[in-house]
C-alpha cells in the first residue's frame, strides 16, 4: 500500500494509536519506547503489512523538524542551576567525546573492511563517516526508563547526561557533513575543516543565545488576547532559529538547544501552557520520526550486514564509548568517580539521531550509503536492546540510583512565574491533630495559608473552624524563602 492524500490520515491515525498503546505497555516493563516505535514502523513497512515509504529526503526533512523541536524542548528542561557544577565535563563529552568515539569506531570498521569474510569493504574516510553518523548519544529513552522505575541518579549524573545528549548532536552532524564532503573529493583541507567547525559552533551558539533572548522578550512583551497563541509563537521562533542559523552557516541544532536553555531558565508568561504544548508536540514528532524511520528500512536488507553490525555495535558499547568517556573525564580527577564513569559509558545509547544522520550519505549518493544506513539502523536496535533495557539495573548495581524526588503537588495546581510564592502539599497525620482538630489549632508558619483541603474525592474550602481528619491533604501556599 502506498501513502496517498486520501489514506494518509487514516493510516497515520492508526499508526499513532498503535504506537501510543504499545509505548505505554513497554514503559511499564522498562523497554525503551523508541525501540517499540521503530518496531511498529518496521511491522507495518514493506516487509510487514506492505506500507511503502522509501523517500529518504522526506524522512530527512521530518527528522530535521523533529530534532529541532526535541532539542529545543530538551533545552527548556535543562536548568542552569543543575548543569553548572558539571558544565565542563558535559561539554567535553559532547565534543571531544563524540570525536574520539567516531575515531576509535571508524578505525575498527576500517580494520574489519580489510577482512575477506566481512560483507563491507570501506576505505578509511567512509569508515570514519559510518562511525560519525552514530557517534552521538540519545538519552530520551534512558530517562523515560528511569522515571518508569522511579529512579534518580547520584553525583549530578542526570544533568550531565542530559547536557551531553542535548549538545552532542551538533558535533556528530558536523563530522558527518565534513566527511561526506571529503568522500566527494571537494578538496577540504585541515584548515578548512577546522574553520568550518569554528564557524558552525560560534555562529550557532551566538544566534541561539541572541534569538533565545528575543523569544523571551516577545513572549513577555507581546500582549496577545488568545493565550493559546503563545506556544505557537514560540514554535515559530524554534523554526526561525534553526533556519536562519543554517542559512548563516552556523549549526542549527546547537542554536535551537541553546535557545531552549535560555527560554527555559527565564521568567515567561503562560509557562504552564507553553510547557504542556511543547511536551505534547515533542512526543508527537518523536513518534512520527520513529515510525517514518521504521517504515523507511527494509528489514531483510539488514540480514546481510547483521554480523558486521553486531561486531561494530558491541565494540562501541564495550570499547569505543568507554574509552572515549574515560579519556575525556581524566582531567576531572576525583570529581567523577570510577563507578560514575562506567555508568556514563553504559548510557551511550544510539537512537533516532544516528539513523537520521545516516540518511545524509544516502541523499549525497555516497558509495555504499545504503549499507551504511542498514548498519546504523541495526546497531541502533542492538544498542537499545542491550543498553536500553539494562540502564536501571546497571545504575542499581553500581549503587548510583536513588528514589525519584517528588515534584509538584497532588492537586495539580501551579502558579505563574510572576507570583513570588511556593505551593506544596501535606497530609494530616495523627500527630498533627494532637494540638487540635481545626486549622487555627495547627500553628502554621507565618506567611503560610491553606488554600484547599482534599478529603477522599471531595475538595473543601478551608476556614478556621473546619475540623480536619487523618488522611486529609492540604494545599499550602507560602512566601518564597
Amino acid at each position: 500500500m502506498i501513502f496517498t492524500a486520501e489514506n494518509i490520515l487514516l493510516i497515520g491515525s492508526i499508526l499513532l494509536f498503535i504506537s501510543i498503546v504499545v509505548g505505554k505497555t513497554g514503559y511499564r516493563f522498562g523497554v525503551p519506547t523508541l525501540l517499540l516505535f521503530l518496531v511498529v514502523g518496521m511491522i507495518f513497512g514493506s516487509d510487514g503489512f506492505g506500507l511503502q515509504f522509501h523517500n529518504v529526503k522526506e524522512a530527512q526533512f521530518i527528522g530535521m523538524v523533529a530534532l529541532s523541536i526535541i532539542l529545543f524542548s530538551g533545552g527548556m528542561d535543562t536548568k542552569f542551576q543543575e548543569i553548572k557544577p558539571i558544565l565542563a565535563p558535559g561539554i567535553v563529552l559532547s565534543t571531544v567525546g563524540v570525536l574520539l568515539t567516531a575515531l576509535f569506531t571508524g578505525l575498527f570498521i576500517w580494520g574489519l573492511s580489510g577482512m575477506e569474510w566481512t560483507s563491507i569493504h570501506f576505505p578509511i574516510i567512509t569508515s570514519l563517516l559510518l562511525a560519525a553518523t552514530m557517534s552521538s548519544t540519545d538519552s530520551a529513552s534512558v530517562f523515560a526508563i528511569l522515571r518508569s522505575q522511579k529512579m534518580n541518579l547520584k553525583h549530578n549524573l542526570r544533568p550531565m547526561l542530559e547536557l551531553e545528549s542535548g549538545s552532542n548532536d551538533p558535533m556528530a552532524y558536523m563530522l558527518t557533513i565534513v566527511l561526506i564532503q571529503l568522500v566527494g573529493s571537494s578538496g577540504m583541507g585541515v584548515p578548512q575543516i577546522i574553520g568550518s567547525f569554528c564557524v558552525q559552533f560560534i555562529v550557532g551558539a551566538a544566534l541561539g543565545y541572541l534569538l533565545g533572548k528575543l523569544a523571551i522578550l516577545m513572549l513577555n512583551r507581546l500582549n496577545i488576547d488568545n493565550q493559546a497563541l503563545y506556544p505557537i509563537l514560540l514554535l515559530s521562533f524554534v523554526f526561525f532559529t534553526f533556519s536562519i542559523t543554517d542559512l548563516l552557516h552556523g549549526n542549527g541544532y546547537l542554536a535551537v538547544y541553546i535557545a531552549g536553555i535560555m527560554v527555559g531558565n527565564a521568567k515567561i508568561m503562560h509557562r504552564k501552557e507553553i510547557y504542556t504544548f511543547m511536551d505534547g508536540l515533542t512526543w508527537l514528532f518523536q513518534i512520527i520520526m520513529f515510525l517514518c524511520l521504521g517504515l523507511l528500512v527494509n528489514p531483510h536488507e539488514m540480514l546481510g550486514v547483521a554480523l558486521v553490525a553486531t561486531l561494530i555495535g558491541v565494540f562501541m558499547i564495550v570499547v569505543g564509548r568507554p574509552l572515549s568517556v574515560f579519556l575525556c573525564l581524566l582531567p576531572f580527577g576525583k570529581r567523577i568517580n570510577v563507578k560514575s564513569r562506567f555508568f556514563v559509558s553504559w548510557v551511550g545509547l544510539r537512537g533516532a539521531v544516528p539513523i537520521i544522520f545516516a540518511t545524509y550519505p544516502v541523499v549525497a549518493e555516497v558509495p555504499g550509503a545504503d549499507v551504511i544506513f542498514n548498519i546504523v539502523f541495526f546497531i541502533t536496535i542492538v544498542s537499545l536492546i542491550i543498553q536500553g533495557t539494562t540502564v536501571s539495573k546497571v545504575a542499581r548495581a553500581l549503587g548510583l540510583s536513588t528514589p525519584l524526588e517528588k515534584t509538584g503537588n497532588e492537586f495539580g495546581v501551579e502558579l505563574p512565574d510572576e507570583i513570588d510564592s511556593d505551593l506544596r502539599d501535606m497530609t494530616v497525620t495523627e500527630e498533627l491533630l494532637t494540638r487540635g482538630e481545626t486549622l487555627k489549632d495547627m500553628n502554621l508558619p507565618k506567611g503560610t495559608l491553606v488554600m484547599i483541603v482534599k478529603r477522599g474525592d471531595q475538595f473543601l474550602i478551608p476556614n478556621g473552624t473546619l475540623k480536619l481528619e487523618i488522611g486529609d491533604k492540604l494545599l499550602l501556599i507560602s512566601e518564597k524563602r
